[in-house]
């Protein structure tokens, strides 16, 4: 995932910053198991705002907070920086909704999860 024909970073390769953000820190925590926890979090919604451009070899911080935690549902918030900038280069929001693995609905959020959650809040 290089820099594209205008030398920098492909606008799509944000979002997948974005998910690695969010799901590296639950992971860390303990609280998803991509391959076989019971509870998966979907993505029904995205958004960014592009502010400056990266470009490969800097170094992406990502930044992560939670806006909105529902009852089967999360507003993730996630701010990319540059290395050692002050600044956004891009910002911009995801939701989860939190499904059984197997039938895909919506269930409550796990409390394990949950608490991790309101620590971001």
């Amino acid at each position: 995932m290089d820099n594209d024909a205008y030398g920098h970073v492909n606008n799509v390769v944000y979002y997948s910053w974005f998910d690695t953000a969010v799901n590296a820190h639950l992971i860390e925590h303990g609280v998803l198991d991509i391959h076989a926890g019971a509870v998966i979090g979907l993505v029904v919604e995205t958004h960014c705002n592009y502010f400056s451009p990266l470009a490969f070899p800097q170094t992406v911080d990502a930044g992560i907070r939670v806006s909105r935690l529902g009852s089967s549902s999360v507003r993730y918030e996630i701010g990319l920086f540059a290395q050692g900038e002050p600044l956004t280069a891009a910002s911009g929001h995801f939701i989860h909704v939190y499904v059984d693995r197997h039938s895909r609905r919506p269930v409550a959020l796990p409390s394990n999860l949950k608490s991790v959650l309101e620590q971001l809040l």
